[in-house]
């Protein structure tokens, strides 16, 4: 069973009732409400500037509604296959670079090596810098791509624009070898803001994957 950490974002309580409002853009309006138990994930905006609250929901299945809990960063996981459908898709086509001459024409000792267009450096990671047109994917935005992992945008380039993305790779023969040129299917987890910064992807990167099922069986811890 696949398990990852799934990051829902953006989401905000609405009505006494204690309704949840679609995720602005990227949430699915036609989402099933869920299942037979509750998962948590967390704000991935807020747990990024170093909050843990998270949103709680049901797999498809059960009319529950979303409601806000107070949880520790070690309880923060969900199944990854069940949710993403959850999310908007957009098709794009995918390459890969590499912070090299051959990707940048900047060589390791420029004072701009490995630097994205954000500020930040390069990483490939769990959630690894990607480039995109800000146009279409802001700075800040979070996609999961297929084959890849997660990505986020913290880079540009001259010639990626439209629905063109880059993924970074640590060196030139991976791109080649790993990834080459694809037409994908990215879910939109979070539409960012336009910044990116080193703490929020340290933060993002320090989380740990547990197996779903003792994501489940966590319990919350008192605050």
């Amino acid at each position: 069973m696949l398990a990852a950490i799934l990051f829902v974002g953006a989401m905000e309580q609405a009505g006494a009732a204690g309704r949840t409002a679609a995720q602005a853009g990227h949430y699915r309006q036609d989402a099933a409400p869920a299942a037979h138990h509750m998962v948590k994930v967390p704000l991935l905006k807020e747990f990024a500037a170093g909050a843990n609250r998270t949103v709680a929901f049901a797999e498809p299945g059960t009319a529950e509604e979303p409601n806000i809990a107070e949880m520790e960063e070690s309880d923060l996981f969900a199944n990854l296959d069940k949710l993403l459908d959850r999310f908007d898709t957009v098709e794009v086509v995918a390459t890969g670079y590499s912070a090299g001459k051959e990707s940048t024409g900047k060589t390791p000792g420029h004072p701009e090596y490995g630097i994205t267009y954000s500020g930040v450096k390069v990483r490939k990671d769990k959630f690894s810098t990607i480039a995109a047109d800000p146009k279409v994917f802001p700075l800040g935005t979070v996609l999961y791509i297929p084959g890849y992992g997660f990505g986020v945008v913290a880079d540009t380039g001259s010639k990626i624009k439209g629905h063109k993305i880059d993924l970074y790779f640590k060196t030139k023969n991976q791109v080649y070898q790993q990834w080459g040129k694809k037409t994908v299917r990215v879910h939109v987890l979070i539409r960012g803001d336009g910044k990116v910064t080193e703490a929020m992807m340290d933060r993002l990167n320090a989380l740990k994957t547990v197996p779903v099922e003792q994501a489940e069986a966590a319990p919350a811890k008192s605050q």
